[in-house]
């Protein structure tokens, strides 16, 4: 195999890896930006827009929309930090835990299953990923 057969096929992986989970959003009738930042806030961890931003290569204008929309349903709270004048941590509400978990139990189910399939693989497929990740950064770089 050489380099264009690799990228060309690991490009039709990804892409239909992320098809599957844009999918899975329609049919919970929720956008696809709004399934990642439901799936990012309901990890148990704190998170600010500019985490959720970074960690998922997010536009900021689009994560703060959604934002916005889950604090207006009353799903979240945003809390200031301590020095800092304008972060603030995003916080699901009780109403917000219930609504995540109902739009994501049936993805983590599908997410658990395939995890187990993969048995001793896990490991190396967050690996190989990241590290495609760094090469393609630094050669991006030169």
């Amino acid at each position: 195999m050489n380099a264009k057969k690799f990228f060309y096929d690991f490009g039709k992986s990804i892409y239909h890896i992320d098809a599957l989970y844009d999918d899975f959003a329609k049919d919970s009738h929720i956008s696809p930006t709004l399934l990642w930042i439901l799936y990012a806030l309901n990890d148990g961890n704190s998170h600010t827009q500019r985490e959720i931003c970074l960690d998922w290569d997010l536009p900021k204008s689009t994560v703060n929309t959604v934002i916005m929309e889950l604090k207006a349903n009353g799903y979240i709270e945003l809390v200031p930090i301590k020095g800092k004048r304008r972060e603030m941590t995003i916080v699901l509400t009780e109403s917000g835990k219930d609504y995540a978990k109902d739009i994501l139990a049936d993805l983590y189910r599908i997410e658990e299953s395939i995890f187990h399939q993969l048995n001793e693989n896990q490991k190396e497929v967050i690996e190989s990923l990241e590290t495609i990740v760094q090469y393609f950064k630094k050669e991006k770089q030169k």
